[in-house]
């Protein structure tokens, strides 16, 4: 799935417009990708990146691990 709707980010407003992350979303599966490699694209499920996020917020020790360590050893 390639998906069309791409949201850029608020925070991408600054300097030239190009260093930015983009969303696209489906209710199970959230694609993102970097404005200037638009080719490349990250697919994940809502609740690991919502984990990724929270250990970022809180500064969590070990981020990678917290994060992918998990059953199913998918994302």
């Amino acid at each position: 799935m390639h998906p069309t709707d791409w949201q850029k980010s608020t925070y991408s407003d600054g300097g030239d417009g190009n260093d930015c992350i983009e969303l696209a979303s489906t209710p199970a599966v959230l694609h993102l990708r970097e404005s200037d490699a638009p080719g490349t694209v990250l697919t994940t499920a809502p609740a690991p990146f919502a984990r990724f996020l929270h250990a970022i917020r809180t500064g969590t020790p070990g981020i990678v691990a917290s994060v992918t360590a998990h059953p199913g050893g998918a994302c």
